[in-house]
């Protein structure tokens, strides 16, 4: 019985941590349901999308390059370069879940977005991370996530398109603030303009979607080159 009110302590307060990233999540939601649906997918094909890739990023890019017919290849690519970063979340996050059993581990990763991964990088900092309490965070995030997409391809017409009435910087925003979450002086600055930097350099030469990968690699260069100068200052 402690047990289960332990979990279900946990749980709640995983749930009150993402609630704020749940209300940000939902016009994020409901703009890509409204792309969507201009590019001619259906409400239910929109809806499965969100529920089984659950990653905003490589979804916008899909749309992005969505055509009649459908480039596969093209698509799977684009939405395999935006996704790579899961690779070094999930290592950054999976020393830090010793709590989970094997499969529950697993299943944590499947449902890693940035905002979960950033709210359980925060709570490492200070705390164990459980599975009830990473739960708490993921399960409504996610909710929140196919919810609004359904609902945007629902009203797809009604909305319109996104950017007359701002909702299209409602994805920026919420990465701006994840971003300045991590900010720790001038070292956070230097990754942060290197990558900045070099992404749009390659978005105004390269023809596709390159510039996120271009825009990682410089960040990543930038942070190992500034945790080296504070080991030679030290």
């Amino acid at each position: 019985m402690l047990t289960q009110r332990r979990s279900a302590g946990d749980f709640v307060a995983g749930a009150r941590a993402i609630l704020p990233l749940v209300v940000a999540v939902i016009p994020i939601g409901l703009v890509f349901g409204a792309v969507s649906a201009t590019k001619g997918l259906s409400t239910l094909e929109a809806t499965l999308m969100s529920a089984l890739v659950f990653a905003g990023g490589s979804q916008f890019v899909a749309m992005d390059i969505w055509a009649h017919p459908a480039s596969w290849v093209g698509v799977g690519f684009a939405a395999l370069l935006v996704n790579v970063r899961h690779v070094l979340m999930s290592a950054s996050l999976g020393v830090k879940l010793q709590a989970f059993s094997g499969w529950r581990k697993y299943a944590a990763m499947l449902f890693l977005a940035d905002e979960i991964w950033a709210i359980a990088e925060f709570r490492a900092g200070v705390a164990r991370l459980t599975p009830a309490w990473f739960a708490g965070i993921a399960m409504p995030f996610y909710a929140a996530w196919v919810g609004s997409t359904m609902v945007g391809a629902s009203l797809g017409a009604f909305l319109g398109d996104p950017a007359a009435i701002g909702l299209d910087f409602a994805f920026p925003a919420v990465f701006v603030v994840l971003a300045m979450g991590f900010w720790k002086g001038r070292e956070t600055g230097l990754v942060l303009a290197a990558s900045a930097f070099a992404a749009v350099v390659v978005h105004q030469f390269v023809p596709g979607v390159w510039y996120i990968a271009a825009g990682a690699l410089a960040g990543l260069a930038a942070a190992l080159w500034t945790g080296k100068s504070k080991e030679v200052t030290v």
